[in-house]
């Protein structure tokens, strides 16, 4: 049954982009808690979260975003980078948005656990502890392996509307 309900949860989320000096640039975020405290790579993420069944898909990731950051996403083009399916069995569905926004102005909600492990106490934690805009290099290796597909759509996309623009 735990297989079953771990194989059915899904997230959506945002991956905002941007051209700066004619390079295209990423925000990411860093998990927070303390098991994310001391990596960087491999410990960044697209700012999203999980959502129920019967809610749209885009609408979570606007809310997810405006939980994670403290702000509303940017307000440029969106388009639909497609679902993955993370090792966990998670499915995350994205959408890239056209846009800047103050990655070091973010405010995220937080989460509850026990820590240290067995320790019987609880702490809050930030979702995400800070973001920051990145080459699509940097984010690579910067993202959860399993993220890093978005990237690879992102990046064809672009590329593909240039050629058809050009």
């Amino acid at each position: 049954m735990e297989q079953m309900r771990r194989a059915a949860r899904r997230s959506a989320g945002l991956l905002p982009f941007r051209l700066r000096d004619d390079r295209l640039e990423v925000m990411i975020a860093h998990m927070g808690g303390p098991i994310w405290a001391s990596k960087d790579d491999g410990a960044w993420s697209i700012v999203k979260g999980e959502y129920e069944q019967g809610e749209e898909p885009l609408t979570a990731a606007q809310r997810e975003f405006r939980e994670e950051t403290g702000a509303a996403p940017p307000s440029g083009e969106l388009f639909e980078l497609g679902e993955i399916r993370q090792a966990s069995g998670k499915r995350i569905t994205a959408w890239a948005i056209d846009g800047d926004f103050d990655a070091a102005d973010v405010h995220s909600n937080t989460f509850t656990m026990e820590w240290p492990p067995r320790s019987g106490t609880l702490q809050r934690f930030p979702e995400i502890d800070r973001a920051e805009w990145c080459d699509l290099a940097t984010a690579r290796r910067k993202l959860v392996k399993g993220q890093v597909p978005f990237l690879d759509v992102l990046e064809r996309r672009l590329r593909d509307a240039g050629s058809r623009s050009g």
